[in-house]
């Protein structure tokens, strides 16, 4: 069972959808105690991160999930914002994030228009079962005026450019995340969704 956590600043109503177009068994989380039916988790995020963290706080799921995650080990999925607070700190707003992942969130430079709408290829960096079937790239929707930069390079899964080279996609573990919307991305992203669930069902083992 696939958990999509369900908060006010989120848009967990289209990540579910796009599970069960695919057939994936999945509920909506909306409290702590409903963590303990699922065996895999998916923070969608839209808006800032600082409202996203607000959201989860007030609804009482942080700690929760920092429990599953970071301390049981449980396979995550975070995706656009559900990304950006996984590290330290995001310049939206001078936002202290989550810091499950060293790293910082930054602006695109003022060269390019923000936000990023539309669809950017994204180019894989190594092999992970998350991208597994995808080829070396492929092309998914973006909408973000911030982005990620990991401390560490091995974190990074994939890459796309908008006015810089970007990471776009991170996979630590059993922590995974992508910029892009993957349930909005067509048939491209509902692979990529295929695929976490298989990570969950199949019990795969990532590094």
């Amino acid at each position: 069972m696939i958990g999509v956590i369900d908060y006010k600043a989120g848009n967990a109503p289209s990540v579910y959808n796009a599970l069960e177009k695919i057939g994936a068994q999945a509920m909506r989380i909306r409290s702590a105690a409903e963590l303990e039916k699922v065996q895999g988790i998916i923070l969608p995020g839209v808006g800032s991160a600082d409202a996203t963290i607000l959201s989860l706080e007030s609804d009482e799921l942080l700690d929760a999930v920092e429990q599953k995650v970071k301390f049981e080990h449980m396979p995550f999925l975070g995706i656009c914002v559900g990304l950006q607070i996984l590290f330290e700190h995001s310049e939206e707003d001078d936002t202290p994030c989550l810091g499950w992942l060293p790293g910082r969130v930054v602006q695109f430079p003022d060269t390019v228009r923000v936000p990023q709408i539309g669809y950017n290829e994204v180019c894989f960096t190594r092999e992970h079962p998350l991208v597994e079937g995808c080829g070396a790239s492929d092309y998914y929707y973006f909408v973000n005026s911030y982005y990620a930069v990991p401390e560490e390079e091995p974190m990074v899964l994939g890459r796309a450019e908008y006015g810089v080279d970007f990471c776009a996609m991170v996979a630590w573990k059993n922590i995974m995340a992508t910029q892009f919307h993957m349930e909005k991305s067509g048939e491209s992203g509902l692979r990529m969704l295929r695929n976490f669930v298989r990570i969950v069902e199949e019990g795969i083992e990532l590094c």
